[in-house]
């Protein structure tokens, strides 16, 4: 008897740690979204949150019947990096009267040690490499809400603060876990300005708190999904982060409409993934549905990070020049025609 009642108690701890979401928290409807305080003047004095990533996050969870709370380490209002009011993400949350109050008074983590969560979603931004990881309370809720069977899920930079998660008996919440978060070539093309003030490289940081990392070329979305642990790579990874982070918590997202530079973005993963030609045929048939600019860049930064892999360099040249009619500014003429000279060049 003794024998039965002990492995009936293992068999229940070991369900409240491992089993989904929805097993534990049926009737927790309520998500959190927490961001950095860290900014000052729209980034330029000390880098704060991705409201990109904050609105995206806010409309899929808010489109799928979630409660969302929004909070930072110490509440009240926090300062976004500068960002593009025009895009419908950020028009749409700031035209809501109650979304925009939840961001200029963000609950602080400490007030938030009696609230339980279906799942807790960290927003990026370089912010997040400063302010988050230090902060003893946001851990603690993690473990806790991770250990009563919710969902815990980061994106971008954000997924900083999962390093040095401890749960019950002392375990790591990453040790062994697959996750992603911005890599390293990322940084090396986008993060010059404040990445040499982090304590330490993202990718660098989790490969060494023992996750097993994964990344997809830049600025590409990539998401990895580790039972009820959630990563998104970078800003262009947080819509398909956020639903994840919902099938997880044993829902299926709602259907809905990518917005353009997501659109684009997936676009760019069909041509590098060796389907060009039906990328190309989908571009075409209507231009508007894309952000062009932004496939422009792409193609643009591409062709600066490629070095001698000359497949890598074809890649971005295909990319700029499908932009280019739709796109013609003079920097992206010259950086096809010195890709297409390097190309030239190369056996």
């Amino acid at each position: 008897m003794l024998l039965r009642i002990t492995t009936m108690l293992t068999f229940a701890l070991a369900w409240l740690v491992f089993a989904p979401a929805n097993a534990t928290t049926s009737q927790n409807n309520r998500v959190l979204l927490v961001i950095s305080g860290h900014g000052q003047e729209e980034g330029k004095v000390r880098p704060g949150f991705e409201m990109d990533e904050l609105t995206q996050a806010y409309a899929v969870f808010v489109d799928n019947g979630l409660q969302v709370d929004i909070a930072s380490p110490a509440g009240g209002a926090v300062v976004a990096d500068k960002f593009n009011r025009d895009k419908p993400y950020n028009r749409r949350f700031l035209a809501d009267p109650m979304a925009a109050a939840k961001l200029t008074a963000t609950r602080s983590v400490a007030s938030l040690d009696k609230q339980d969560y279906a799942a807790v979603f960290i927003i990026g931004g370089k912010g997040a490499m400063f302010d988050l990881p230090v902060d003893v309370q946001l851990k603690a809720l993690l473990a806790r809400t991770y250990q009563a069977g919710g969902v815990v899920g980061a994106v971008c930079h954000g997924p900083a603060v999962l390093m040095n998660v401890s749960l019950q008996g002392g375990t790591s919440l990453l040790e062994g876990r697959s996750v992603t978060g911005f890599s390293n070539e990322e940084e090396a093309l986008f993060g010059k300005g404040w990445a040499p003030a982090f304590p330490v490289l993202l990718e660098n940081g989790l490969r060494g708190s023992g996750a097993k990392f994964s990344d997809a070329p830049m600025m590409l979305s990539h998401v990895v999904t580790d039972g009820r642990l959630v990563t998104g790579q970078n800003p262009y990874s947080t819509a398909a982060a956020a639903e994840a982070v919902i099938r997880a918590m044993g829902r299926t997202p709602a259907p809905r409409q990518p917005w353009a530079d997501e659109r684009s973005i997936l676009l760019l993963g069909q041509m590098l993934n060796g389907d060009a030609v039906q990328a190309r045929a989908a571009f075409n048939a209507d231009p508007t549905l894309y952000d062009v600019p932004l496939i422009a860049m792409w193609g643009f930064f591409r062709a600066q990070s490629a070095g001698s892999d000359r497949g890598v360099l074809t890649n971005a040249v295909d990319v700029m020049e499908l932009a280019l009619p739709h796109f013609s500014r003079p920097e992206l003429v010259s950086a096809i025609a010195e890709a297409r000279n390097t190309l030239a060049t190369m056996p």
